[in-house]
């Protein structure tokens, strides 16, 4: 299905002219004072992960993969890549490594997420907009330093590192944007 190039976000599927699908890893548009506003969307080809950034106007048309997108609880990863389960049939969907890629670091038992499937493959996987993870290490507060002035880093529980503001400690359950693994809030839990 045809759709414009500013619609194209992170994780949609693409076909492109050579009959090759990509997964677009990022999708930002342009609007410059002068001349014609352009979307750049970098991508990776599905068949052998070689990646790719092309540069369209906003307004050209671009091949969108029909993907079926189902939800799926995610159980376990093994040696074979990551077992997800389907939450209407109960079958259950071994997805490669490559498929999950970085976002395998915020992949936690139980967890919901959406699996784009073409004929029956998953080609691509969307992770809940939030999660929330325990910051195991980090460093001491400076003195003088103030909430807004700063942030400093912290490792988490799944091993990711995230800038936080300085008055959070060690075993803080702190909530993080999957998509950039920004801090945004403390957990309320």
């Amino acid at each position: 299905m045809k759709v414009i190039a500013s619609s194209i976000r992170k994780g949609n599927i693409i076909e492109r002219d050579d009959g090759q699908l990509y997964v677009v890893l990022t999708a930002e548009s342009f609007h410059p004072g002068k001349g014609t506003p352009t979307t750049q969307i970098d991508m990776r080809r599905l068949s052998d992960g070689v990646k790719t950034t092309e540069r369209y106007k906003t307004t050209e048309q671009v091949e969108r993969a029909y993907v079926e997108d189902r939800p799926f609880t995610y159980l376990f990863q093994d040696g074979e890549g990551y077992t997800f389960m389907n939450t209407e049939t109960y079958d259950q969907v071994i997805v490669p490594k490559e498929v999950i890629g970085d976002q395998a670091a915020y992949l936690q038992e139980n967890m919901e997420v959406t699996l784009s499937l073409f004929n029956g493959t998953a080609v691509g996987i969307q992770l809940p907009q939030r999660v929330t993870l325990e910051v195991i290490e980090t460093e001491p507060a400076m003195k003088g330093q103030t909430a807004s002035s700063s942030y400093k880093p912290a490792k988490m529980s799944n091993g990711a590192r995230v800038m936080v503001p300085p008055h959070i400690q060690p075993g803080t359950r702190i909530v993080v944007m999957t998509e950039d693994g920004s801090y945004v809030e403390r957990a309320k839990d």
